[in-house]
């Protein structure tokens, strides 16, 4: 693993990334109706690293008395369609979703006339974590919106996770194909066969500087112990930067289990609209929310002030 001296390796490095560089993006919030979503976008507009522009009901712009942009809609629908169309005039440069359902606002950014997904973009989801017992973040794809990747979309993914990496500092990011066990298997798991042609792809710089192995387990991708004990020799050596996950199921399950019991501090953005939607959870933290808006000013490169 190659790491420059700018590599972040936490959230707060990242944050003090952001403010120590004076990086600021203007945020689409749809619909801020809720506290936590007040709460993230509030903390992010105090650190200094966005500029909130609100798309929220009268008793929310009476609340804030014009400390905040605010742009009057009639409803979650009327939110969203009006925060797509900023990011269309290049008034934007991130999507939060407030207290709006997923469908709704998907709806809008997925709208194939006055949408922002650019044709042949693919959409997925894109998380990173730090467990308190890992020594950097890592990087995991999908936990919420491809069920099961084709071979196009899989490559798309491990396009986009090695381009998070990269802008994290991680010069040649060690990219992990998940599975089971360490043995492809086409009759019952076809995929396991197109994690070898991702990792010839690799090979041939289709996807930038990196190091992509796979299939691999979880604990022989991030346990060196656990590589050394199975008796296998793998690139990735134990300490993968990104978990490329076979289907939903298994990466909702692991975005779930390191939060629940690995108590792992956790940020997301969907990623292939022409700027990264903070789609947050119900249950996610208020903390959970601005590192997302944080991951989400540090990719986003459509019209930030730097």
């Amino acid at each position: 693993m190659t790491y420059t001296r700018e590599t972040i390796a936490s959230f707060d490095q990242l944050l003090s990334h952001l403010v120590e560089r004076k990086i600021q993006k203007y945020v689409a919030v749809v619909w801020p109706e809720d506290e936590h979503t007040r709460e993230a976008f509030e903390k992010a507009a105090e650190e200094g690293f966005i500029v909130p522009i609100l798309f929220a009901s009268e008793n929310t712009y009476k609340h804030y008395d014009g400390q905040f942009e605010t742009i009057l809609a009639d409803c979650p629908e009327d939110a969203s369609a009006k925060a797509v169309a900023y990011v269309r005039e290049h008034k934007a440069d991130v999507i939060m979703k407030g207290f709006v359902n997923t469908d709704v606002l998907l709806r809008a950014v997925l709208n194939k006339e006055t949408g922002i997904l650019p044709k042949g973009n693919v959409l997925t989801h894109i998380a990173s974590a730090k467990l308190p017992d890992y020594p950097k973040l890592i990087f995991f794809t999908d936990a919420a919106v491809i069920p099961f990747p084709t071979n196009e979309q899989r490559e798309a993914q491990v396009e986009y996770i090695v381009s998070f990496c990269h802008t994290f500092g991680i010069e040649t990011p060690r990219i992990s194909l998940i599975h089971c066990s360490e043995k492809p298997d086409g009759r019952h798991f076809p995929y396991t066969e197109h994690y070898l042609q991702l990792k010839e792809q690799a090979k041939s710089g289709k996807f930038g500087k990196c190091v992509i192995d796979g299939p691999l387990d979880l604990k022989t991708s991030c346990s060196p112990e656990a590589l050394h004990t199975k008796k296998l020799d793998s690139p990735i050596h134990g300490e993968a930067d990104a978990l490329i996950m076979p289907d939903i199921e298994a990466g909702n399950l692991f975005y779930k289990a390191i939060t629940l019991f690995g108590h792992a501090e956790t940020a997301a953005v969907l990623q292939g609209p022409s700027v990264p939607v903070v789609l947050p959870s119900r249950g996610d933290t208020v903390e959970s929310k601005l590192y997302s808006l944080a991951l989400a000013t540090l990719i986003s490169n459509s019209r930030g002030v730097i």
